[in-house]
């Protein structure tokens, strides 16, 4: 709480006129380091690429957390609270990304793990309501985990934009101990934002290369999805 405390009062405060990025990165299993990996990367991107230095807020279940890079932990109610302190540093003009990566359940739940503290499981009501409360207006949510497709009726909407590694019945790969990135999380986030910084452009091409992948490696369509509001872009 100390720590999400102190991120939060160090994020930069909206420039009026000027439509600010502030992303949030979303680690929710500290059992393995892929999910910790790609928060880590999403904050350089973000931070060199995108100009969101100073607008960057990570929440990573991992021991490195803990000790050597200390972050806030990533549960339901440090990501409530961080949207609370981040839209408070938002203009009506700026938008938020919302990066999370973790497992996923087919009833549609995301699991933030970081035995033996805690277990939480978000489901899309959940995290809508906590966008919501919060009073975010324009989102791009993009999230990396099985069966994530679920998640999209719950959070579309016009000032959104919504993607997920997986449909609603199928699971996403490149988890496990020996994964640096998921295969979502390098073909959209690694490959094709250092292609282009269109975050729609990006998950074509990254739905390519996933369905590319999938099949010369013998892994079953994951599917990946997307919901384009009609006042996002």
């Amino acid at each position: 709480a100390r720590l999400l405390d102190e991120a939060l009062k160090a994020l930069l405060p909206h420039r009026p006129g000027v439509p600010d990025l502030y992303v949030v990165g979303f680690g929710g299993d500290s059992t393995e380091d892929v999910f910790r990996n790609e928060i880590v990367h999403l904050d350089s991107l973000m931070t060199q690429r995108f100009g969101a230095r100073g607008r960057v807020l990570t929440l990573v279940n991992h021991s490195d957390s803990l000790i050597r890079t200390p972050r806030p932990l990533a549960n339901l109610e440090s990501l409530r609270t961080a949207l609370r302190g981040v839209a408070a540093k938002m203009g009506d003009e700026d938008v938020l990304l919302l990066f999370m990566t973790m497992h996923g359940t087919p009833e549609h739940r995301l699991v933030a793990l970081m035995p033996p503290a805690f277990l939480d499981m978000i489901d899309p009501r959940e995290l809508r309501d906590a966008l919501d409360n919060a009073g975010i207006r324009h989102r791009v949510l993009a999230i990396s985990a099985c069966y994530s497709g679920g998640f999209v009726p719950a959070l579309e909407s016009p000032r959104t934009l919504v993607i997920t590694a997986a449909h609603r019945k199928r699971p996403s790969f490149g988890c496990g101990p020996d994964s640096d990135a998921t295969f979502f999380g390098r073909a959209w986030m690694i490959d094709a934002l250092n292609e282009t910084t269109d975050f729609v452009e990006a998950f074509e091409i990254a739905k390519r290369s996933i369905a590319a992948r999938e099949k010369t490696e013998g892994y079953p369509p994951s599917k990946p999805q997307i919901a384009v509001g009609k006042d996002i872009l």
